[in-house]
């Protein structure tokens, strides 16, 4: 990271975190940031604004261990590290939380930029480039669609045809069962998942 601080941001916005940290929002360092306090913010953050069925809502956390699994059917040669960079993907709504994506579109730019740059830091903290490639920025968007299918199917109430006219992929209903996790259960999972990646890397 440069240090520098973006045009017109005006004065520090500081987030403090369970393990002590505290990240600055508009300027994050990777030297600030913790898996333990991305696992925690992420299984506490619901999918779908918390509209889905089960006795707990479908977090952030389990979704990217469903991003992750179903790579590894699509693309089982995938490298550990491009796997990292999956699991991690949505990583800065531990820190934004979940927003869909209309509503990331309407507020322009400025939140992209912020969303980008939380990103880069993370991802430079846990050794991986700043960015991924675009081929695999591509896989793993398309895992993303997949998982967000049989969400809103399986979870979110959505028919097969509503699901098939908003993600623009064929039916994928047999492909995992999902069932929402609790959140200690979805941070313990994740966090064991980022442990076996960077172990093996």
């Amino acid at each position: 990271m440069s240090g520098a601080r973006p045009a017109g941001t005006g004065p520090r916005a500081w987030q403090r975190m369970l393990s002590g940290r505290k990240l600055d929002l508009l300027d994050p360092s990777p030297l600030d940031i913790e898996i333990e306090d991305i696992a925690h913010g992420l299984a506490r953050v619901a999918r779908w604004n918390g509209q889905t069925r089960g006795e707990h809502p479908f977090s952030v956390a389990q979704h990217s261990l469903v991003v992750v699994d179903i790579l590894r059917v699509t693309a089982p040669r995938l490298s550990r590290e491009s796997q990292l960079f999956a699991l991690l993907h949505d990583a800065p709504e531990y820190v934004i939380g979940d927003m869909i994506s209309p509503f990331k579109n309407a507020l322009g730019l400025d939140y992209r930029a912020f969303e980008n740059r939380l990103a880069t830091a993370i991802h430079l903290r846990f050794g991986l480039p700043a960015e991924p490639t675009a081929a695999l920025k591509t896989q793993i968007k398309r895992a993303d669609l997949m998982s967000a299918f049989l969400e809103a199917r399986q979870l979110a109430g959505f028919s097969d045809d509503e699901c098939r006219r908003f993600f623009k992929i064929p039916p994928m209903e047999a492909m995992f069962d999902l069932t929402p996790l609790a959140a200690s259960d979805a941070q313990k999972q994740f966090g064991k998942a980022f442990q076996t990646l960077t172990a093996e890397a």
